[in-house]
């Protein structure tokens, strides 16, 4: 039994898992609600919008709708929607897989690279600005925890 499951069985404060659980999600309701403003009022578009076209942006390149809909974790209708309204503002481009016919892969345009590279570095100086009140070291840590409690979730869902 490893140090981390030993005070987790011998001092257990009743609720523990509830309390943290709605601190993360106030903590990200506040985060994601000026992310949004901040995109709405600076570049005229949704968080949605920006995630996909910052999922599209980053590598493996010309990921496929189902590698976007896993990735963002949203289904492939939703992805399909996003998709269509990027595209016909030319932000995107939709197209066969030269392997296989049934795959759509998901292009930037020149335009949408431009769009997404204005927006990412906005994204994370905010990010950044939101942040600051918490220490460099404490960041770190509480990344490193994070990543435990998502490789832990990911263990007992079996995903």
């Amino acid at each position: 039994m490893n140090r981390n499951t030993q005070n987790r069985t011998d001092n257990h404060p009743p609720g523990l898992e509830t309390r943290v659980w709605l601190r993360m999600l106030a903590c990200c309701n506040l985060i994601e609600g000026e992310l949004r403003t901040r995109l709405r009022e600076e570049f005229g578009t949704t968080l949605a919008r920006f995630d996909v076209l910052a999922q599209i942006a980053r590598p493996p390149a010309e990921p496929t709708m189902g590698e976007l809909s896993q990735r963002l974790k949203v289904t492939k209708g939703n992805i399909t929607d996003v998709i269509g309204r990027l595209e016909a503002e030319k932000l995107v481009q939709r197209k066969r897989d030269a392997n296989d016919a049934r795959v759509q892969r998901v292009y930037l345009t020149d335009r949408g690279r431009r769009s997404v590279e204005a927006m990412i570095p906005v994204h994370n100086t905010r990010l950044a600005e939101l942040l600051r009140g918490v220490g460099i070291e404490d960041l770190k840590e509480l990344d490193a925890l994070l990543g435990r409690v998502r490789a832990g979730l990911r263990d007992t869902l079996g995903s």
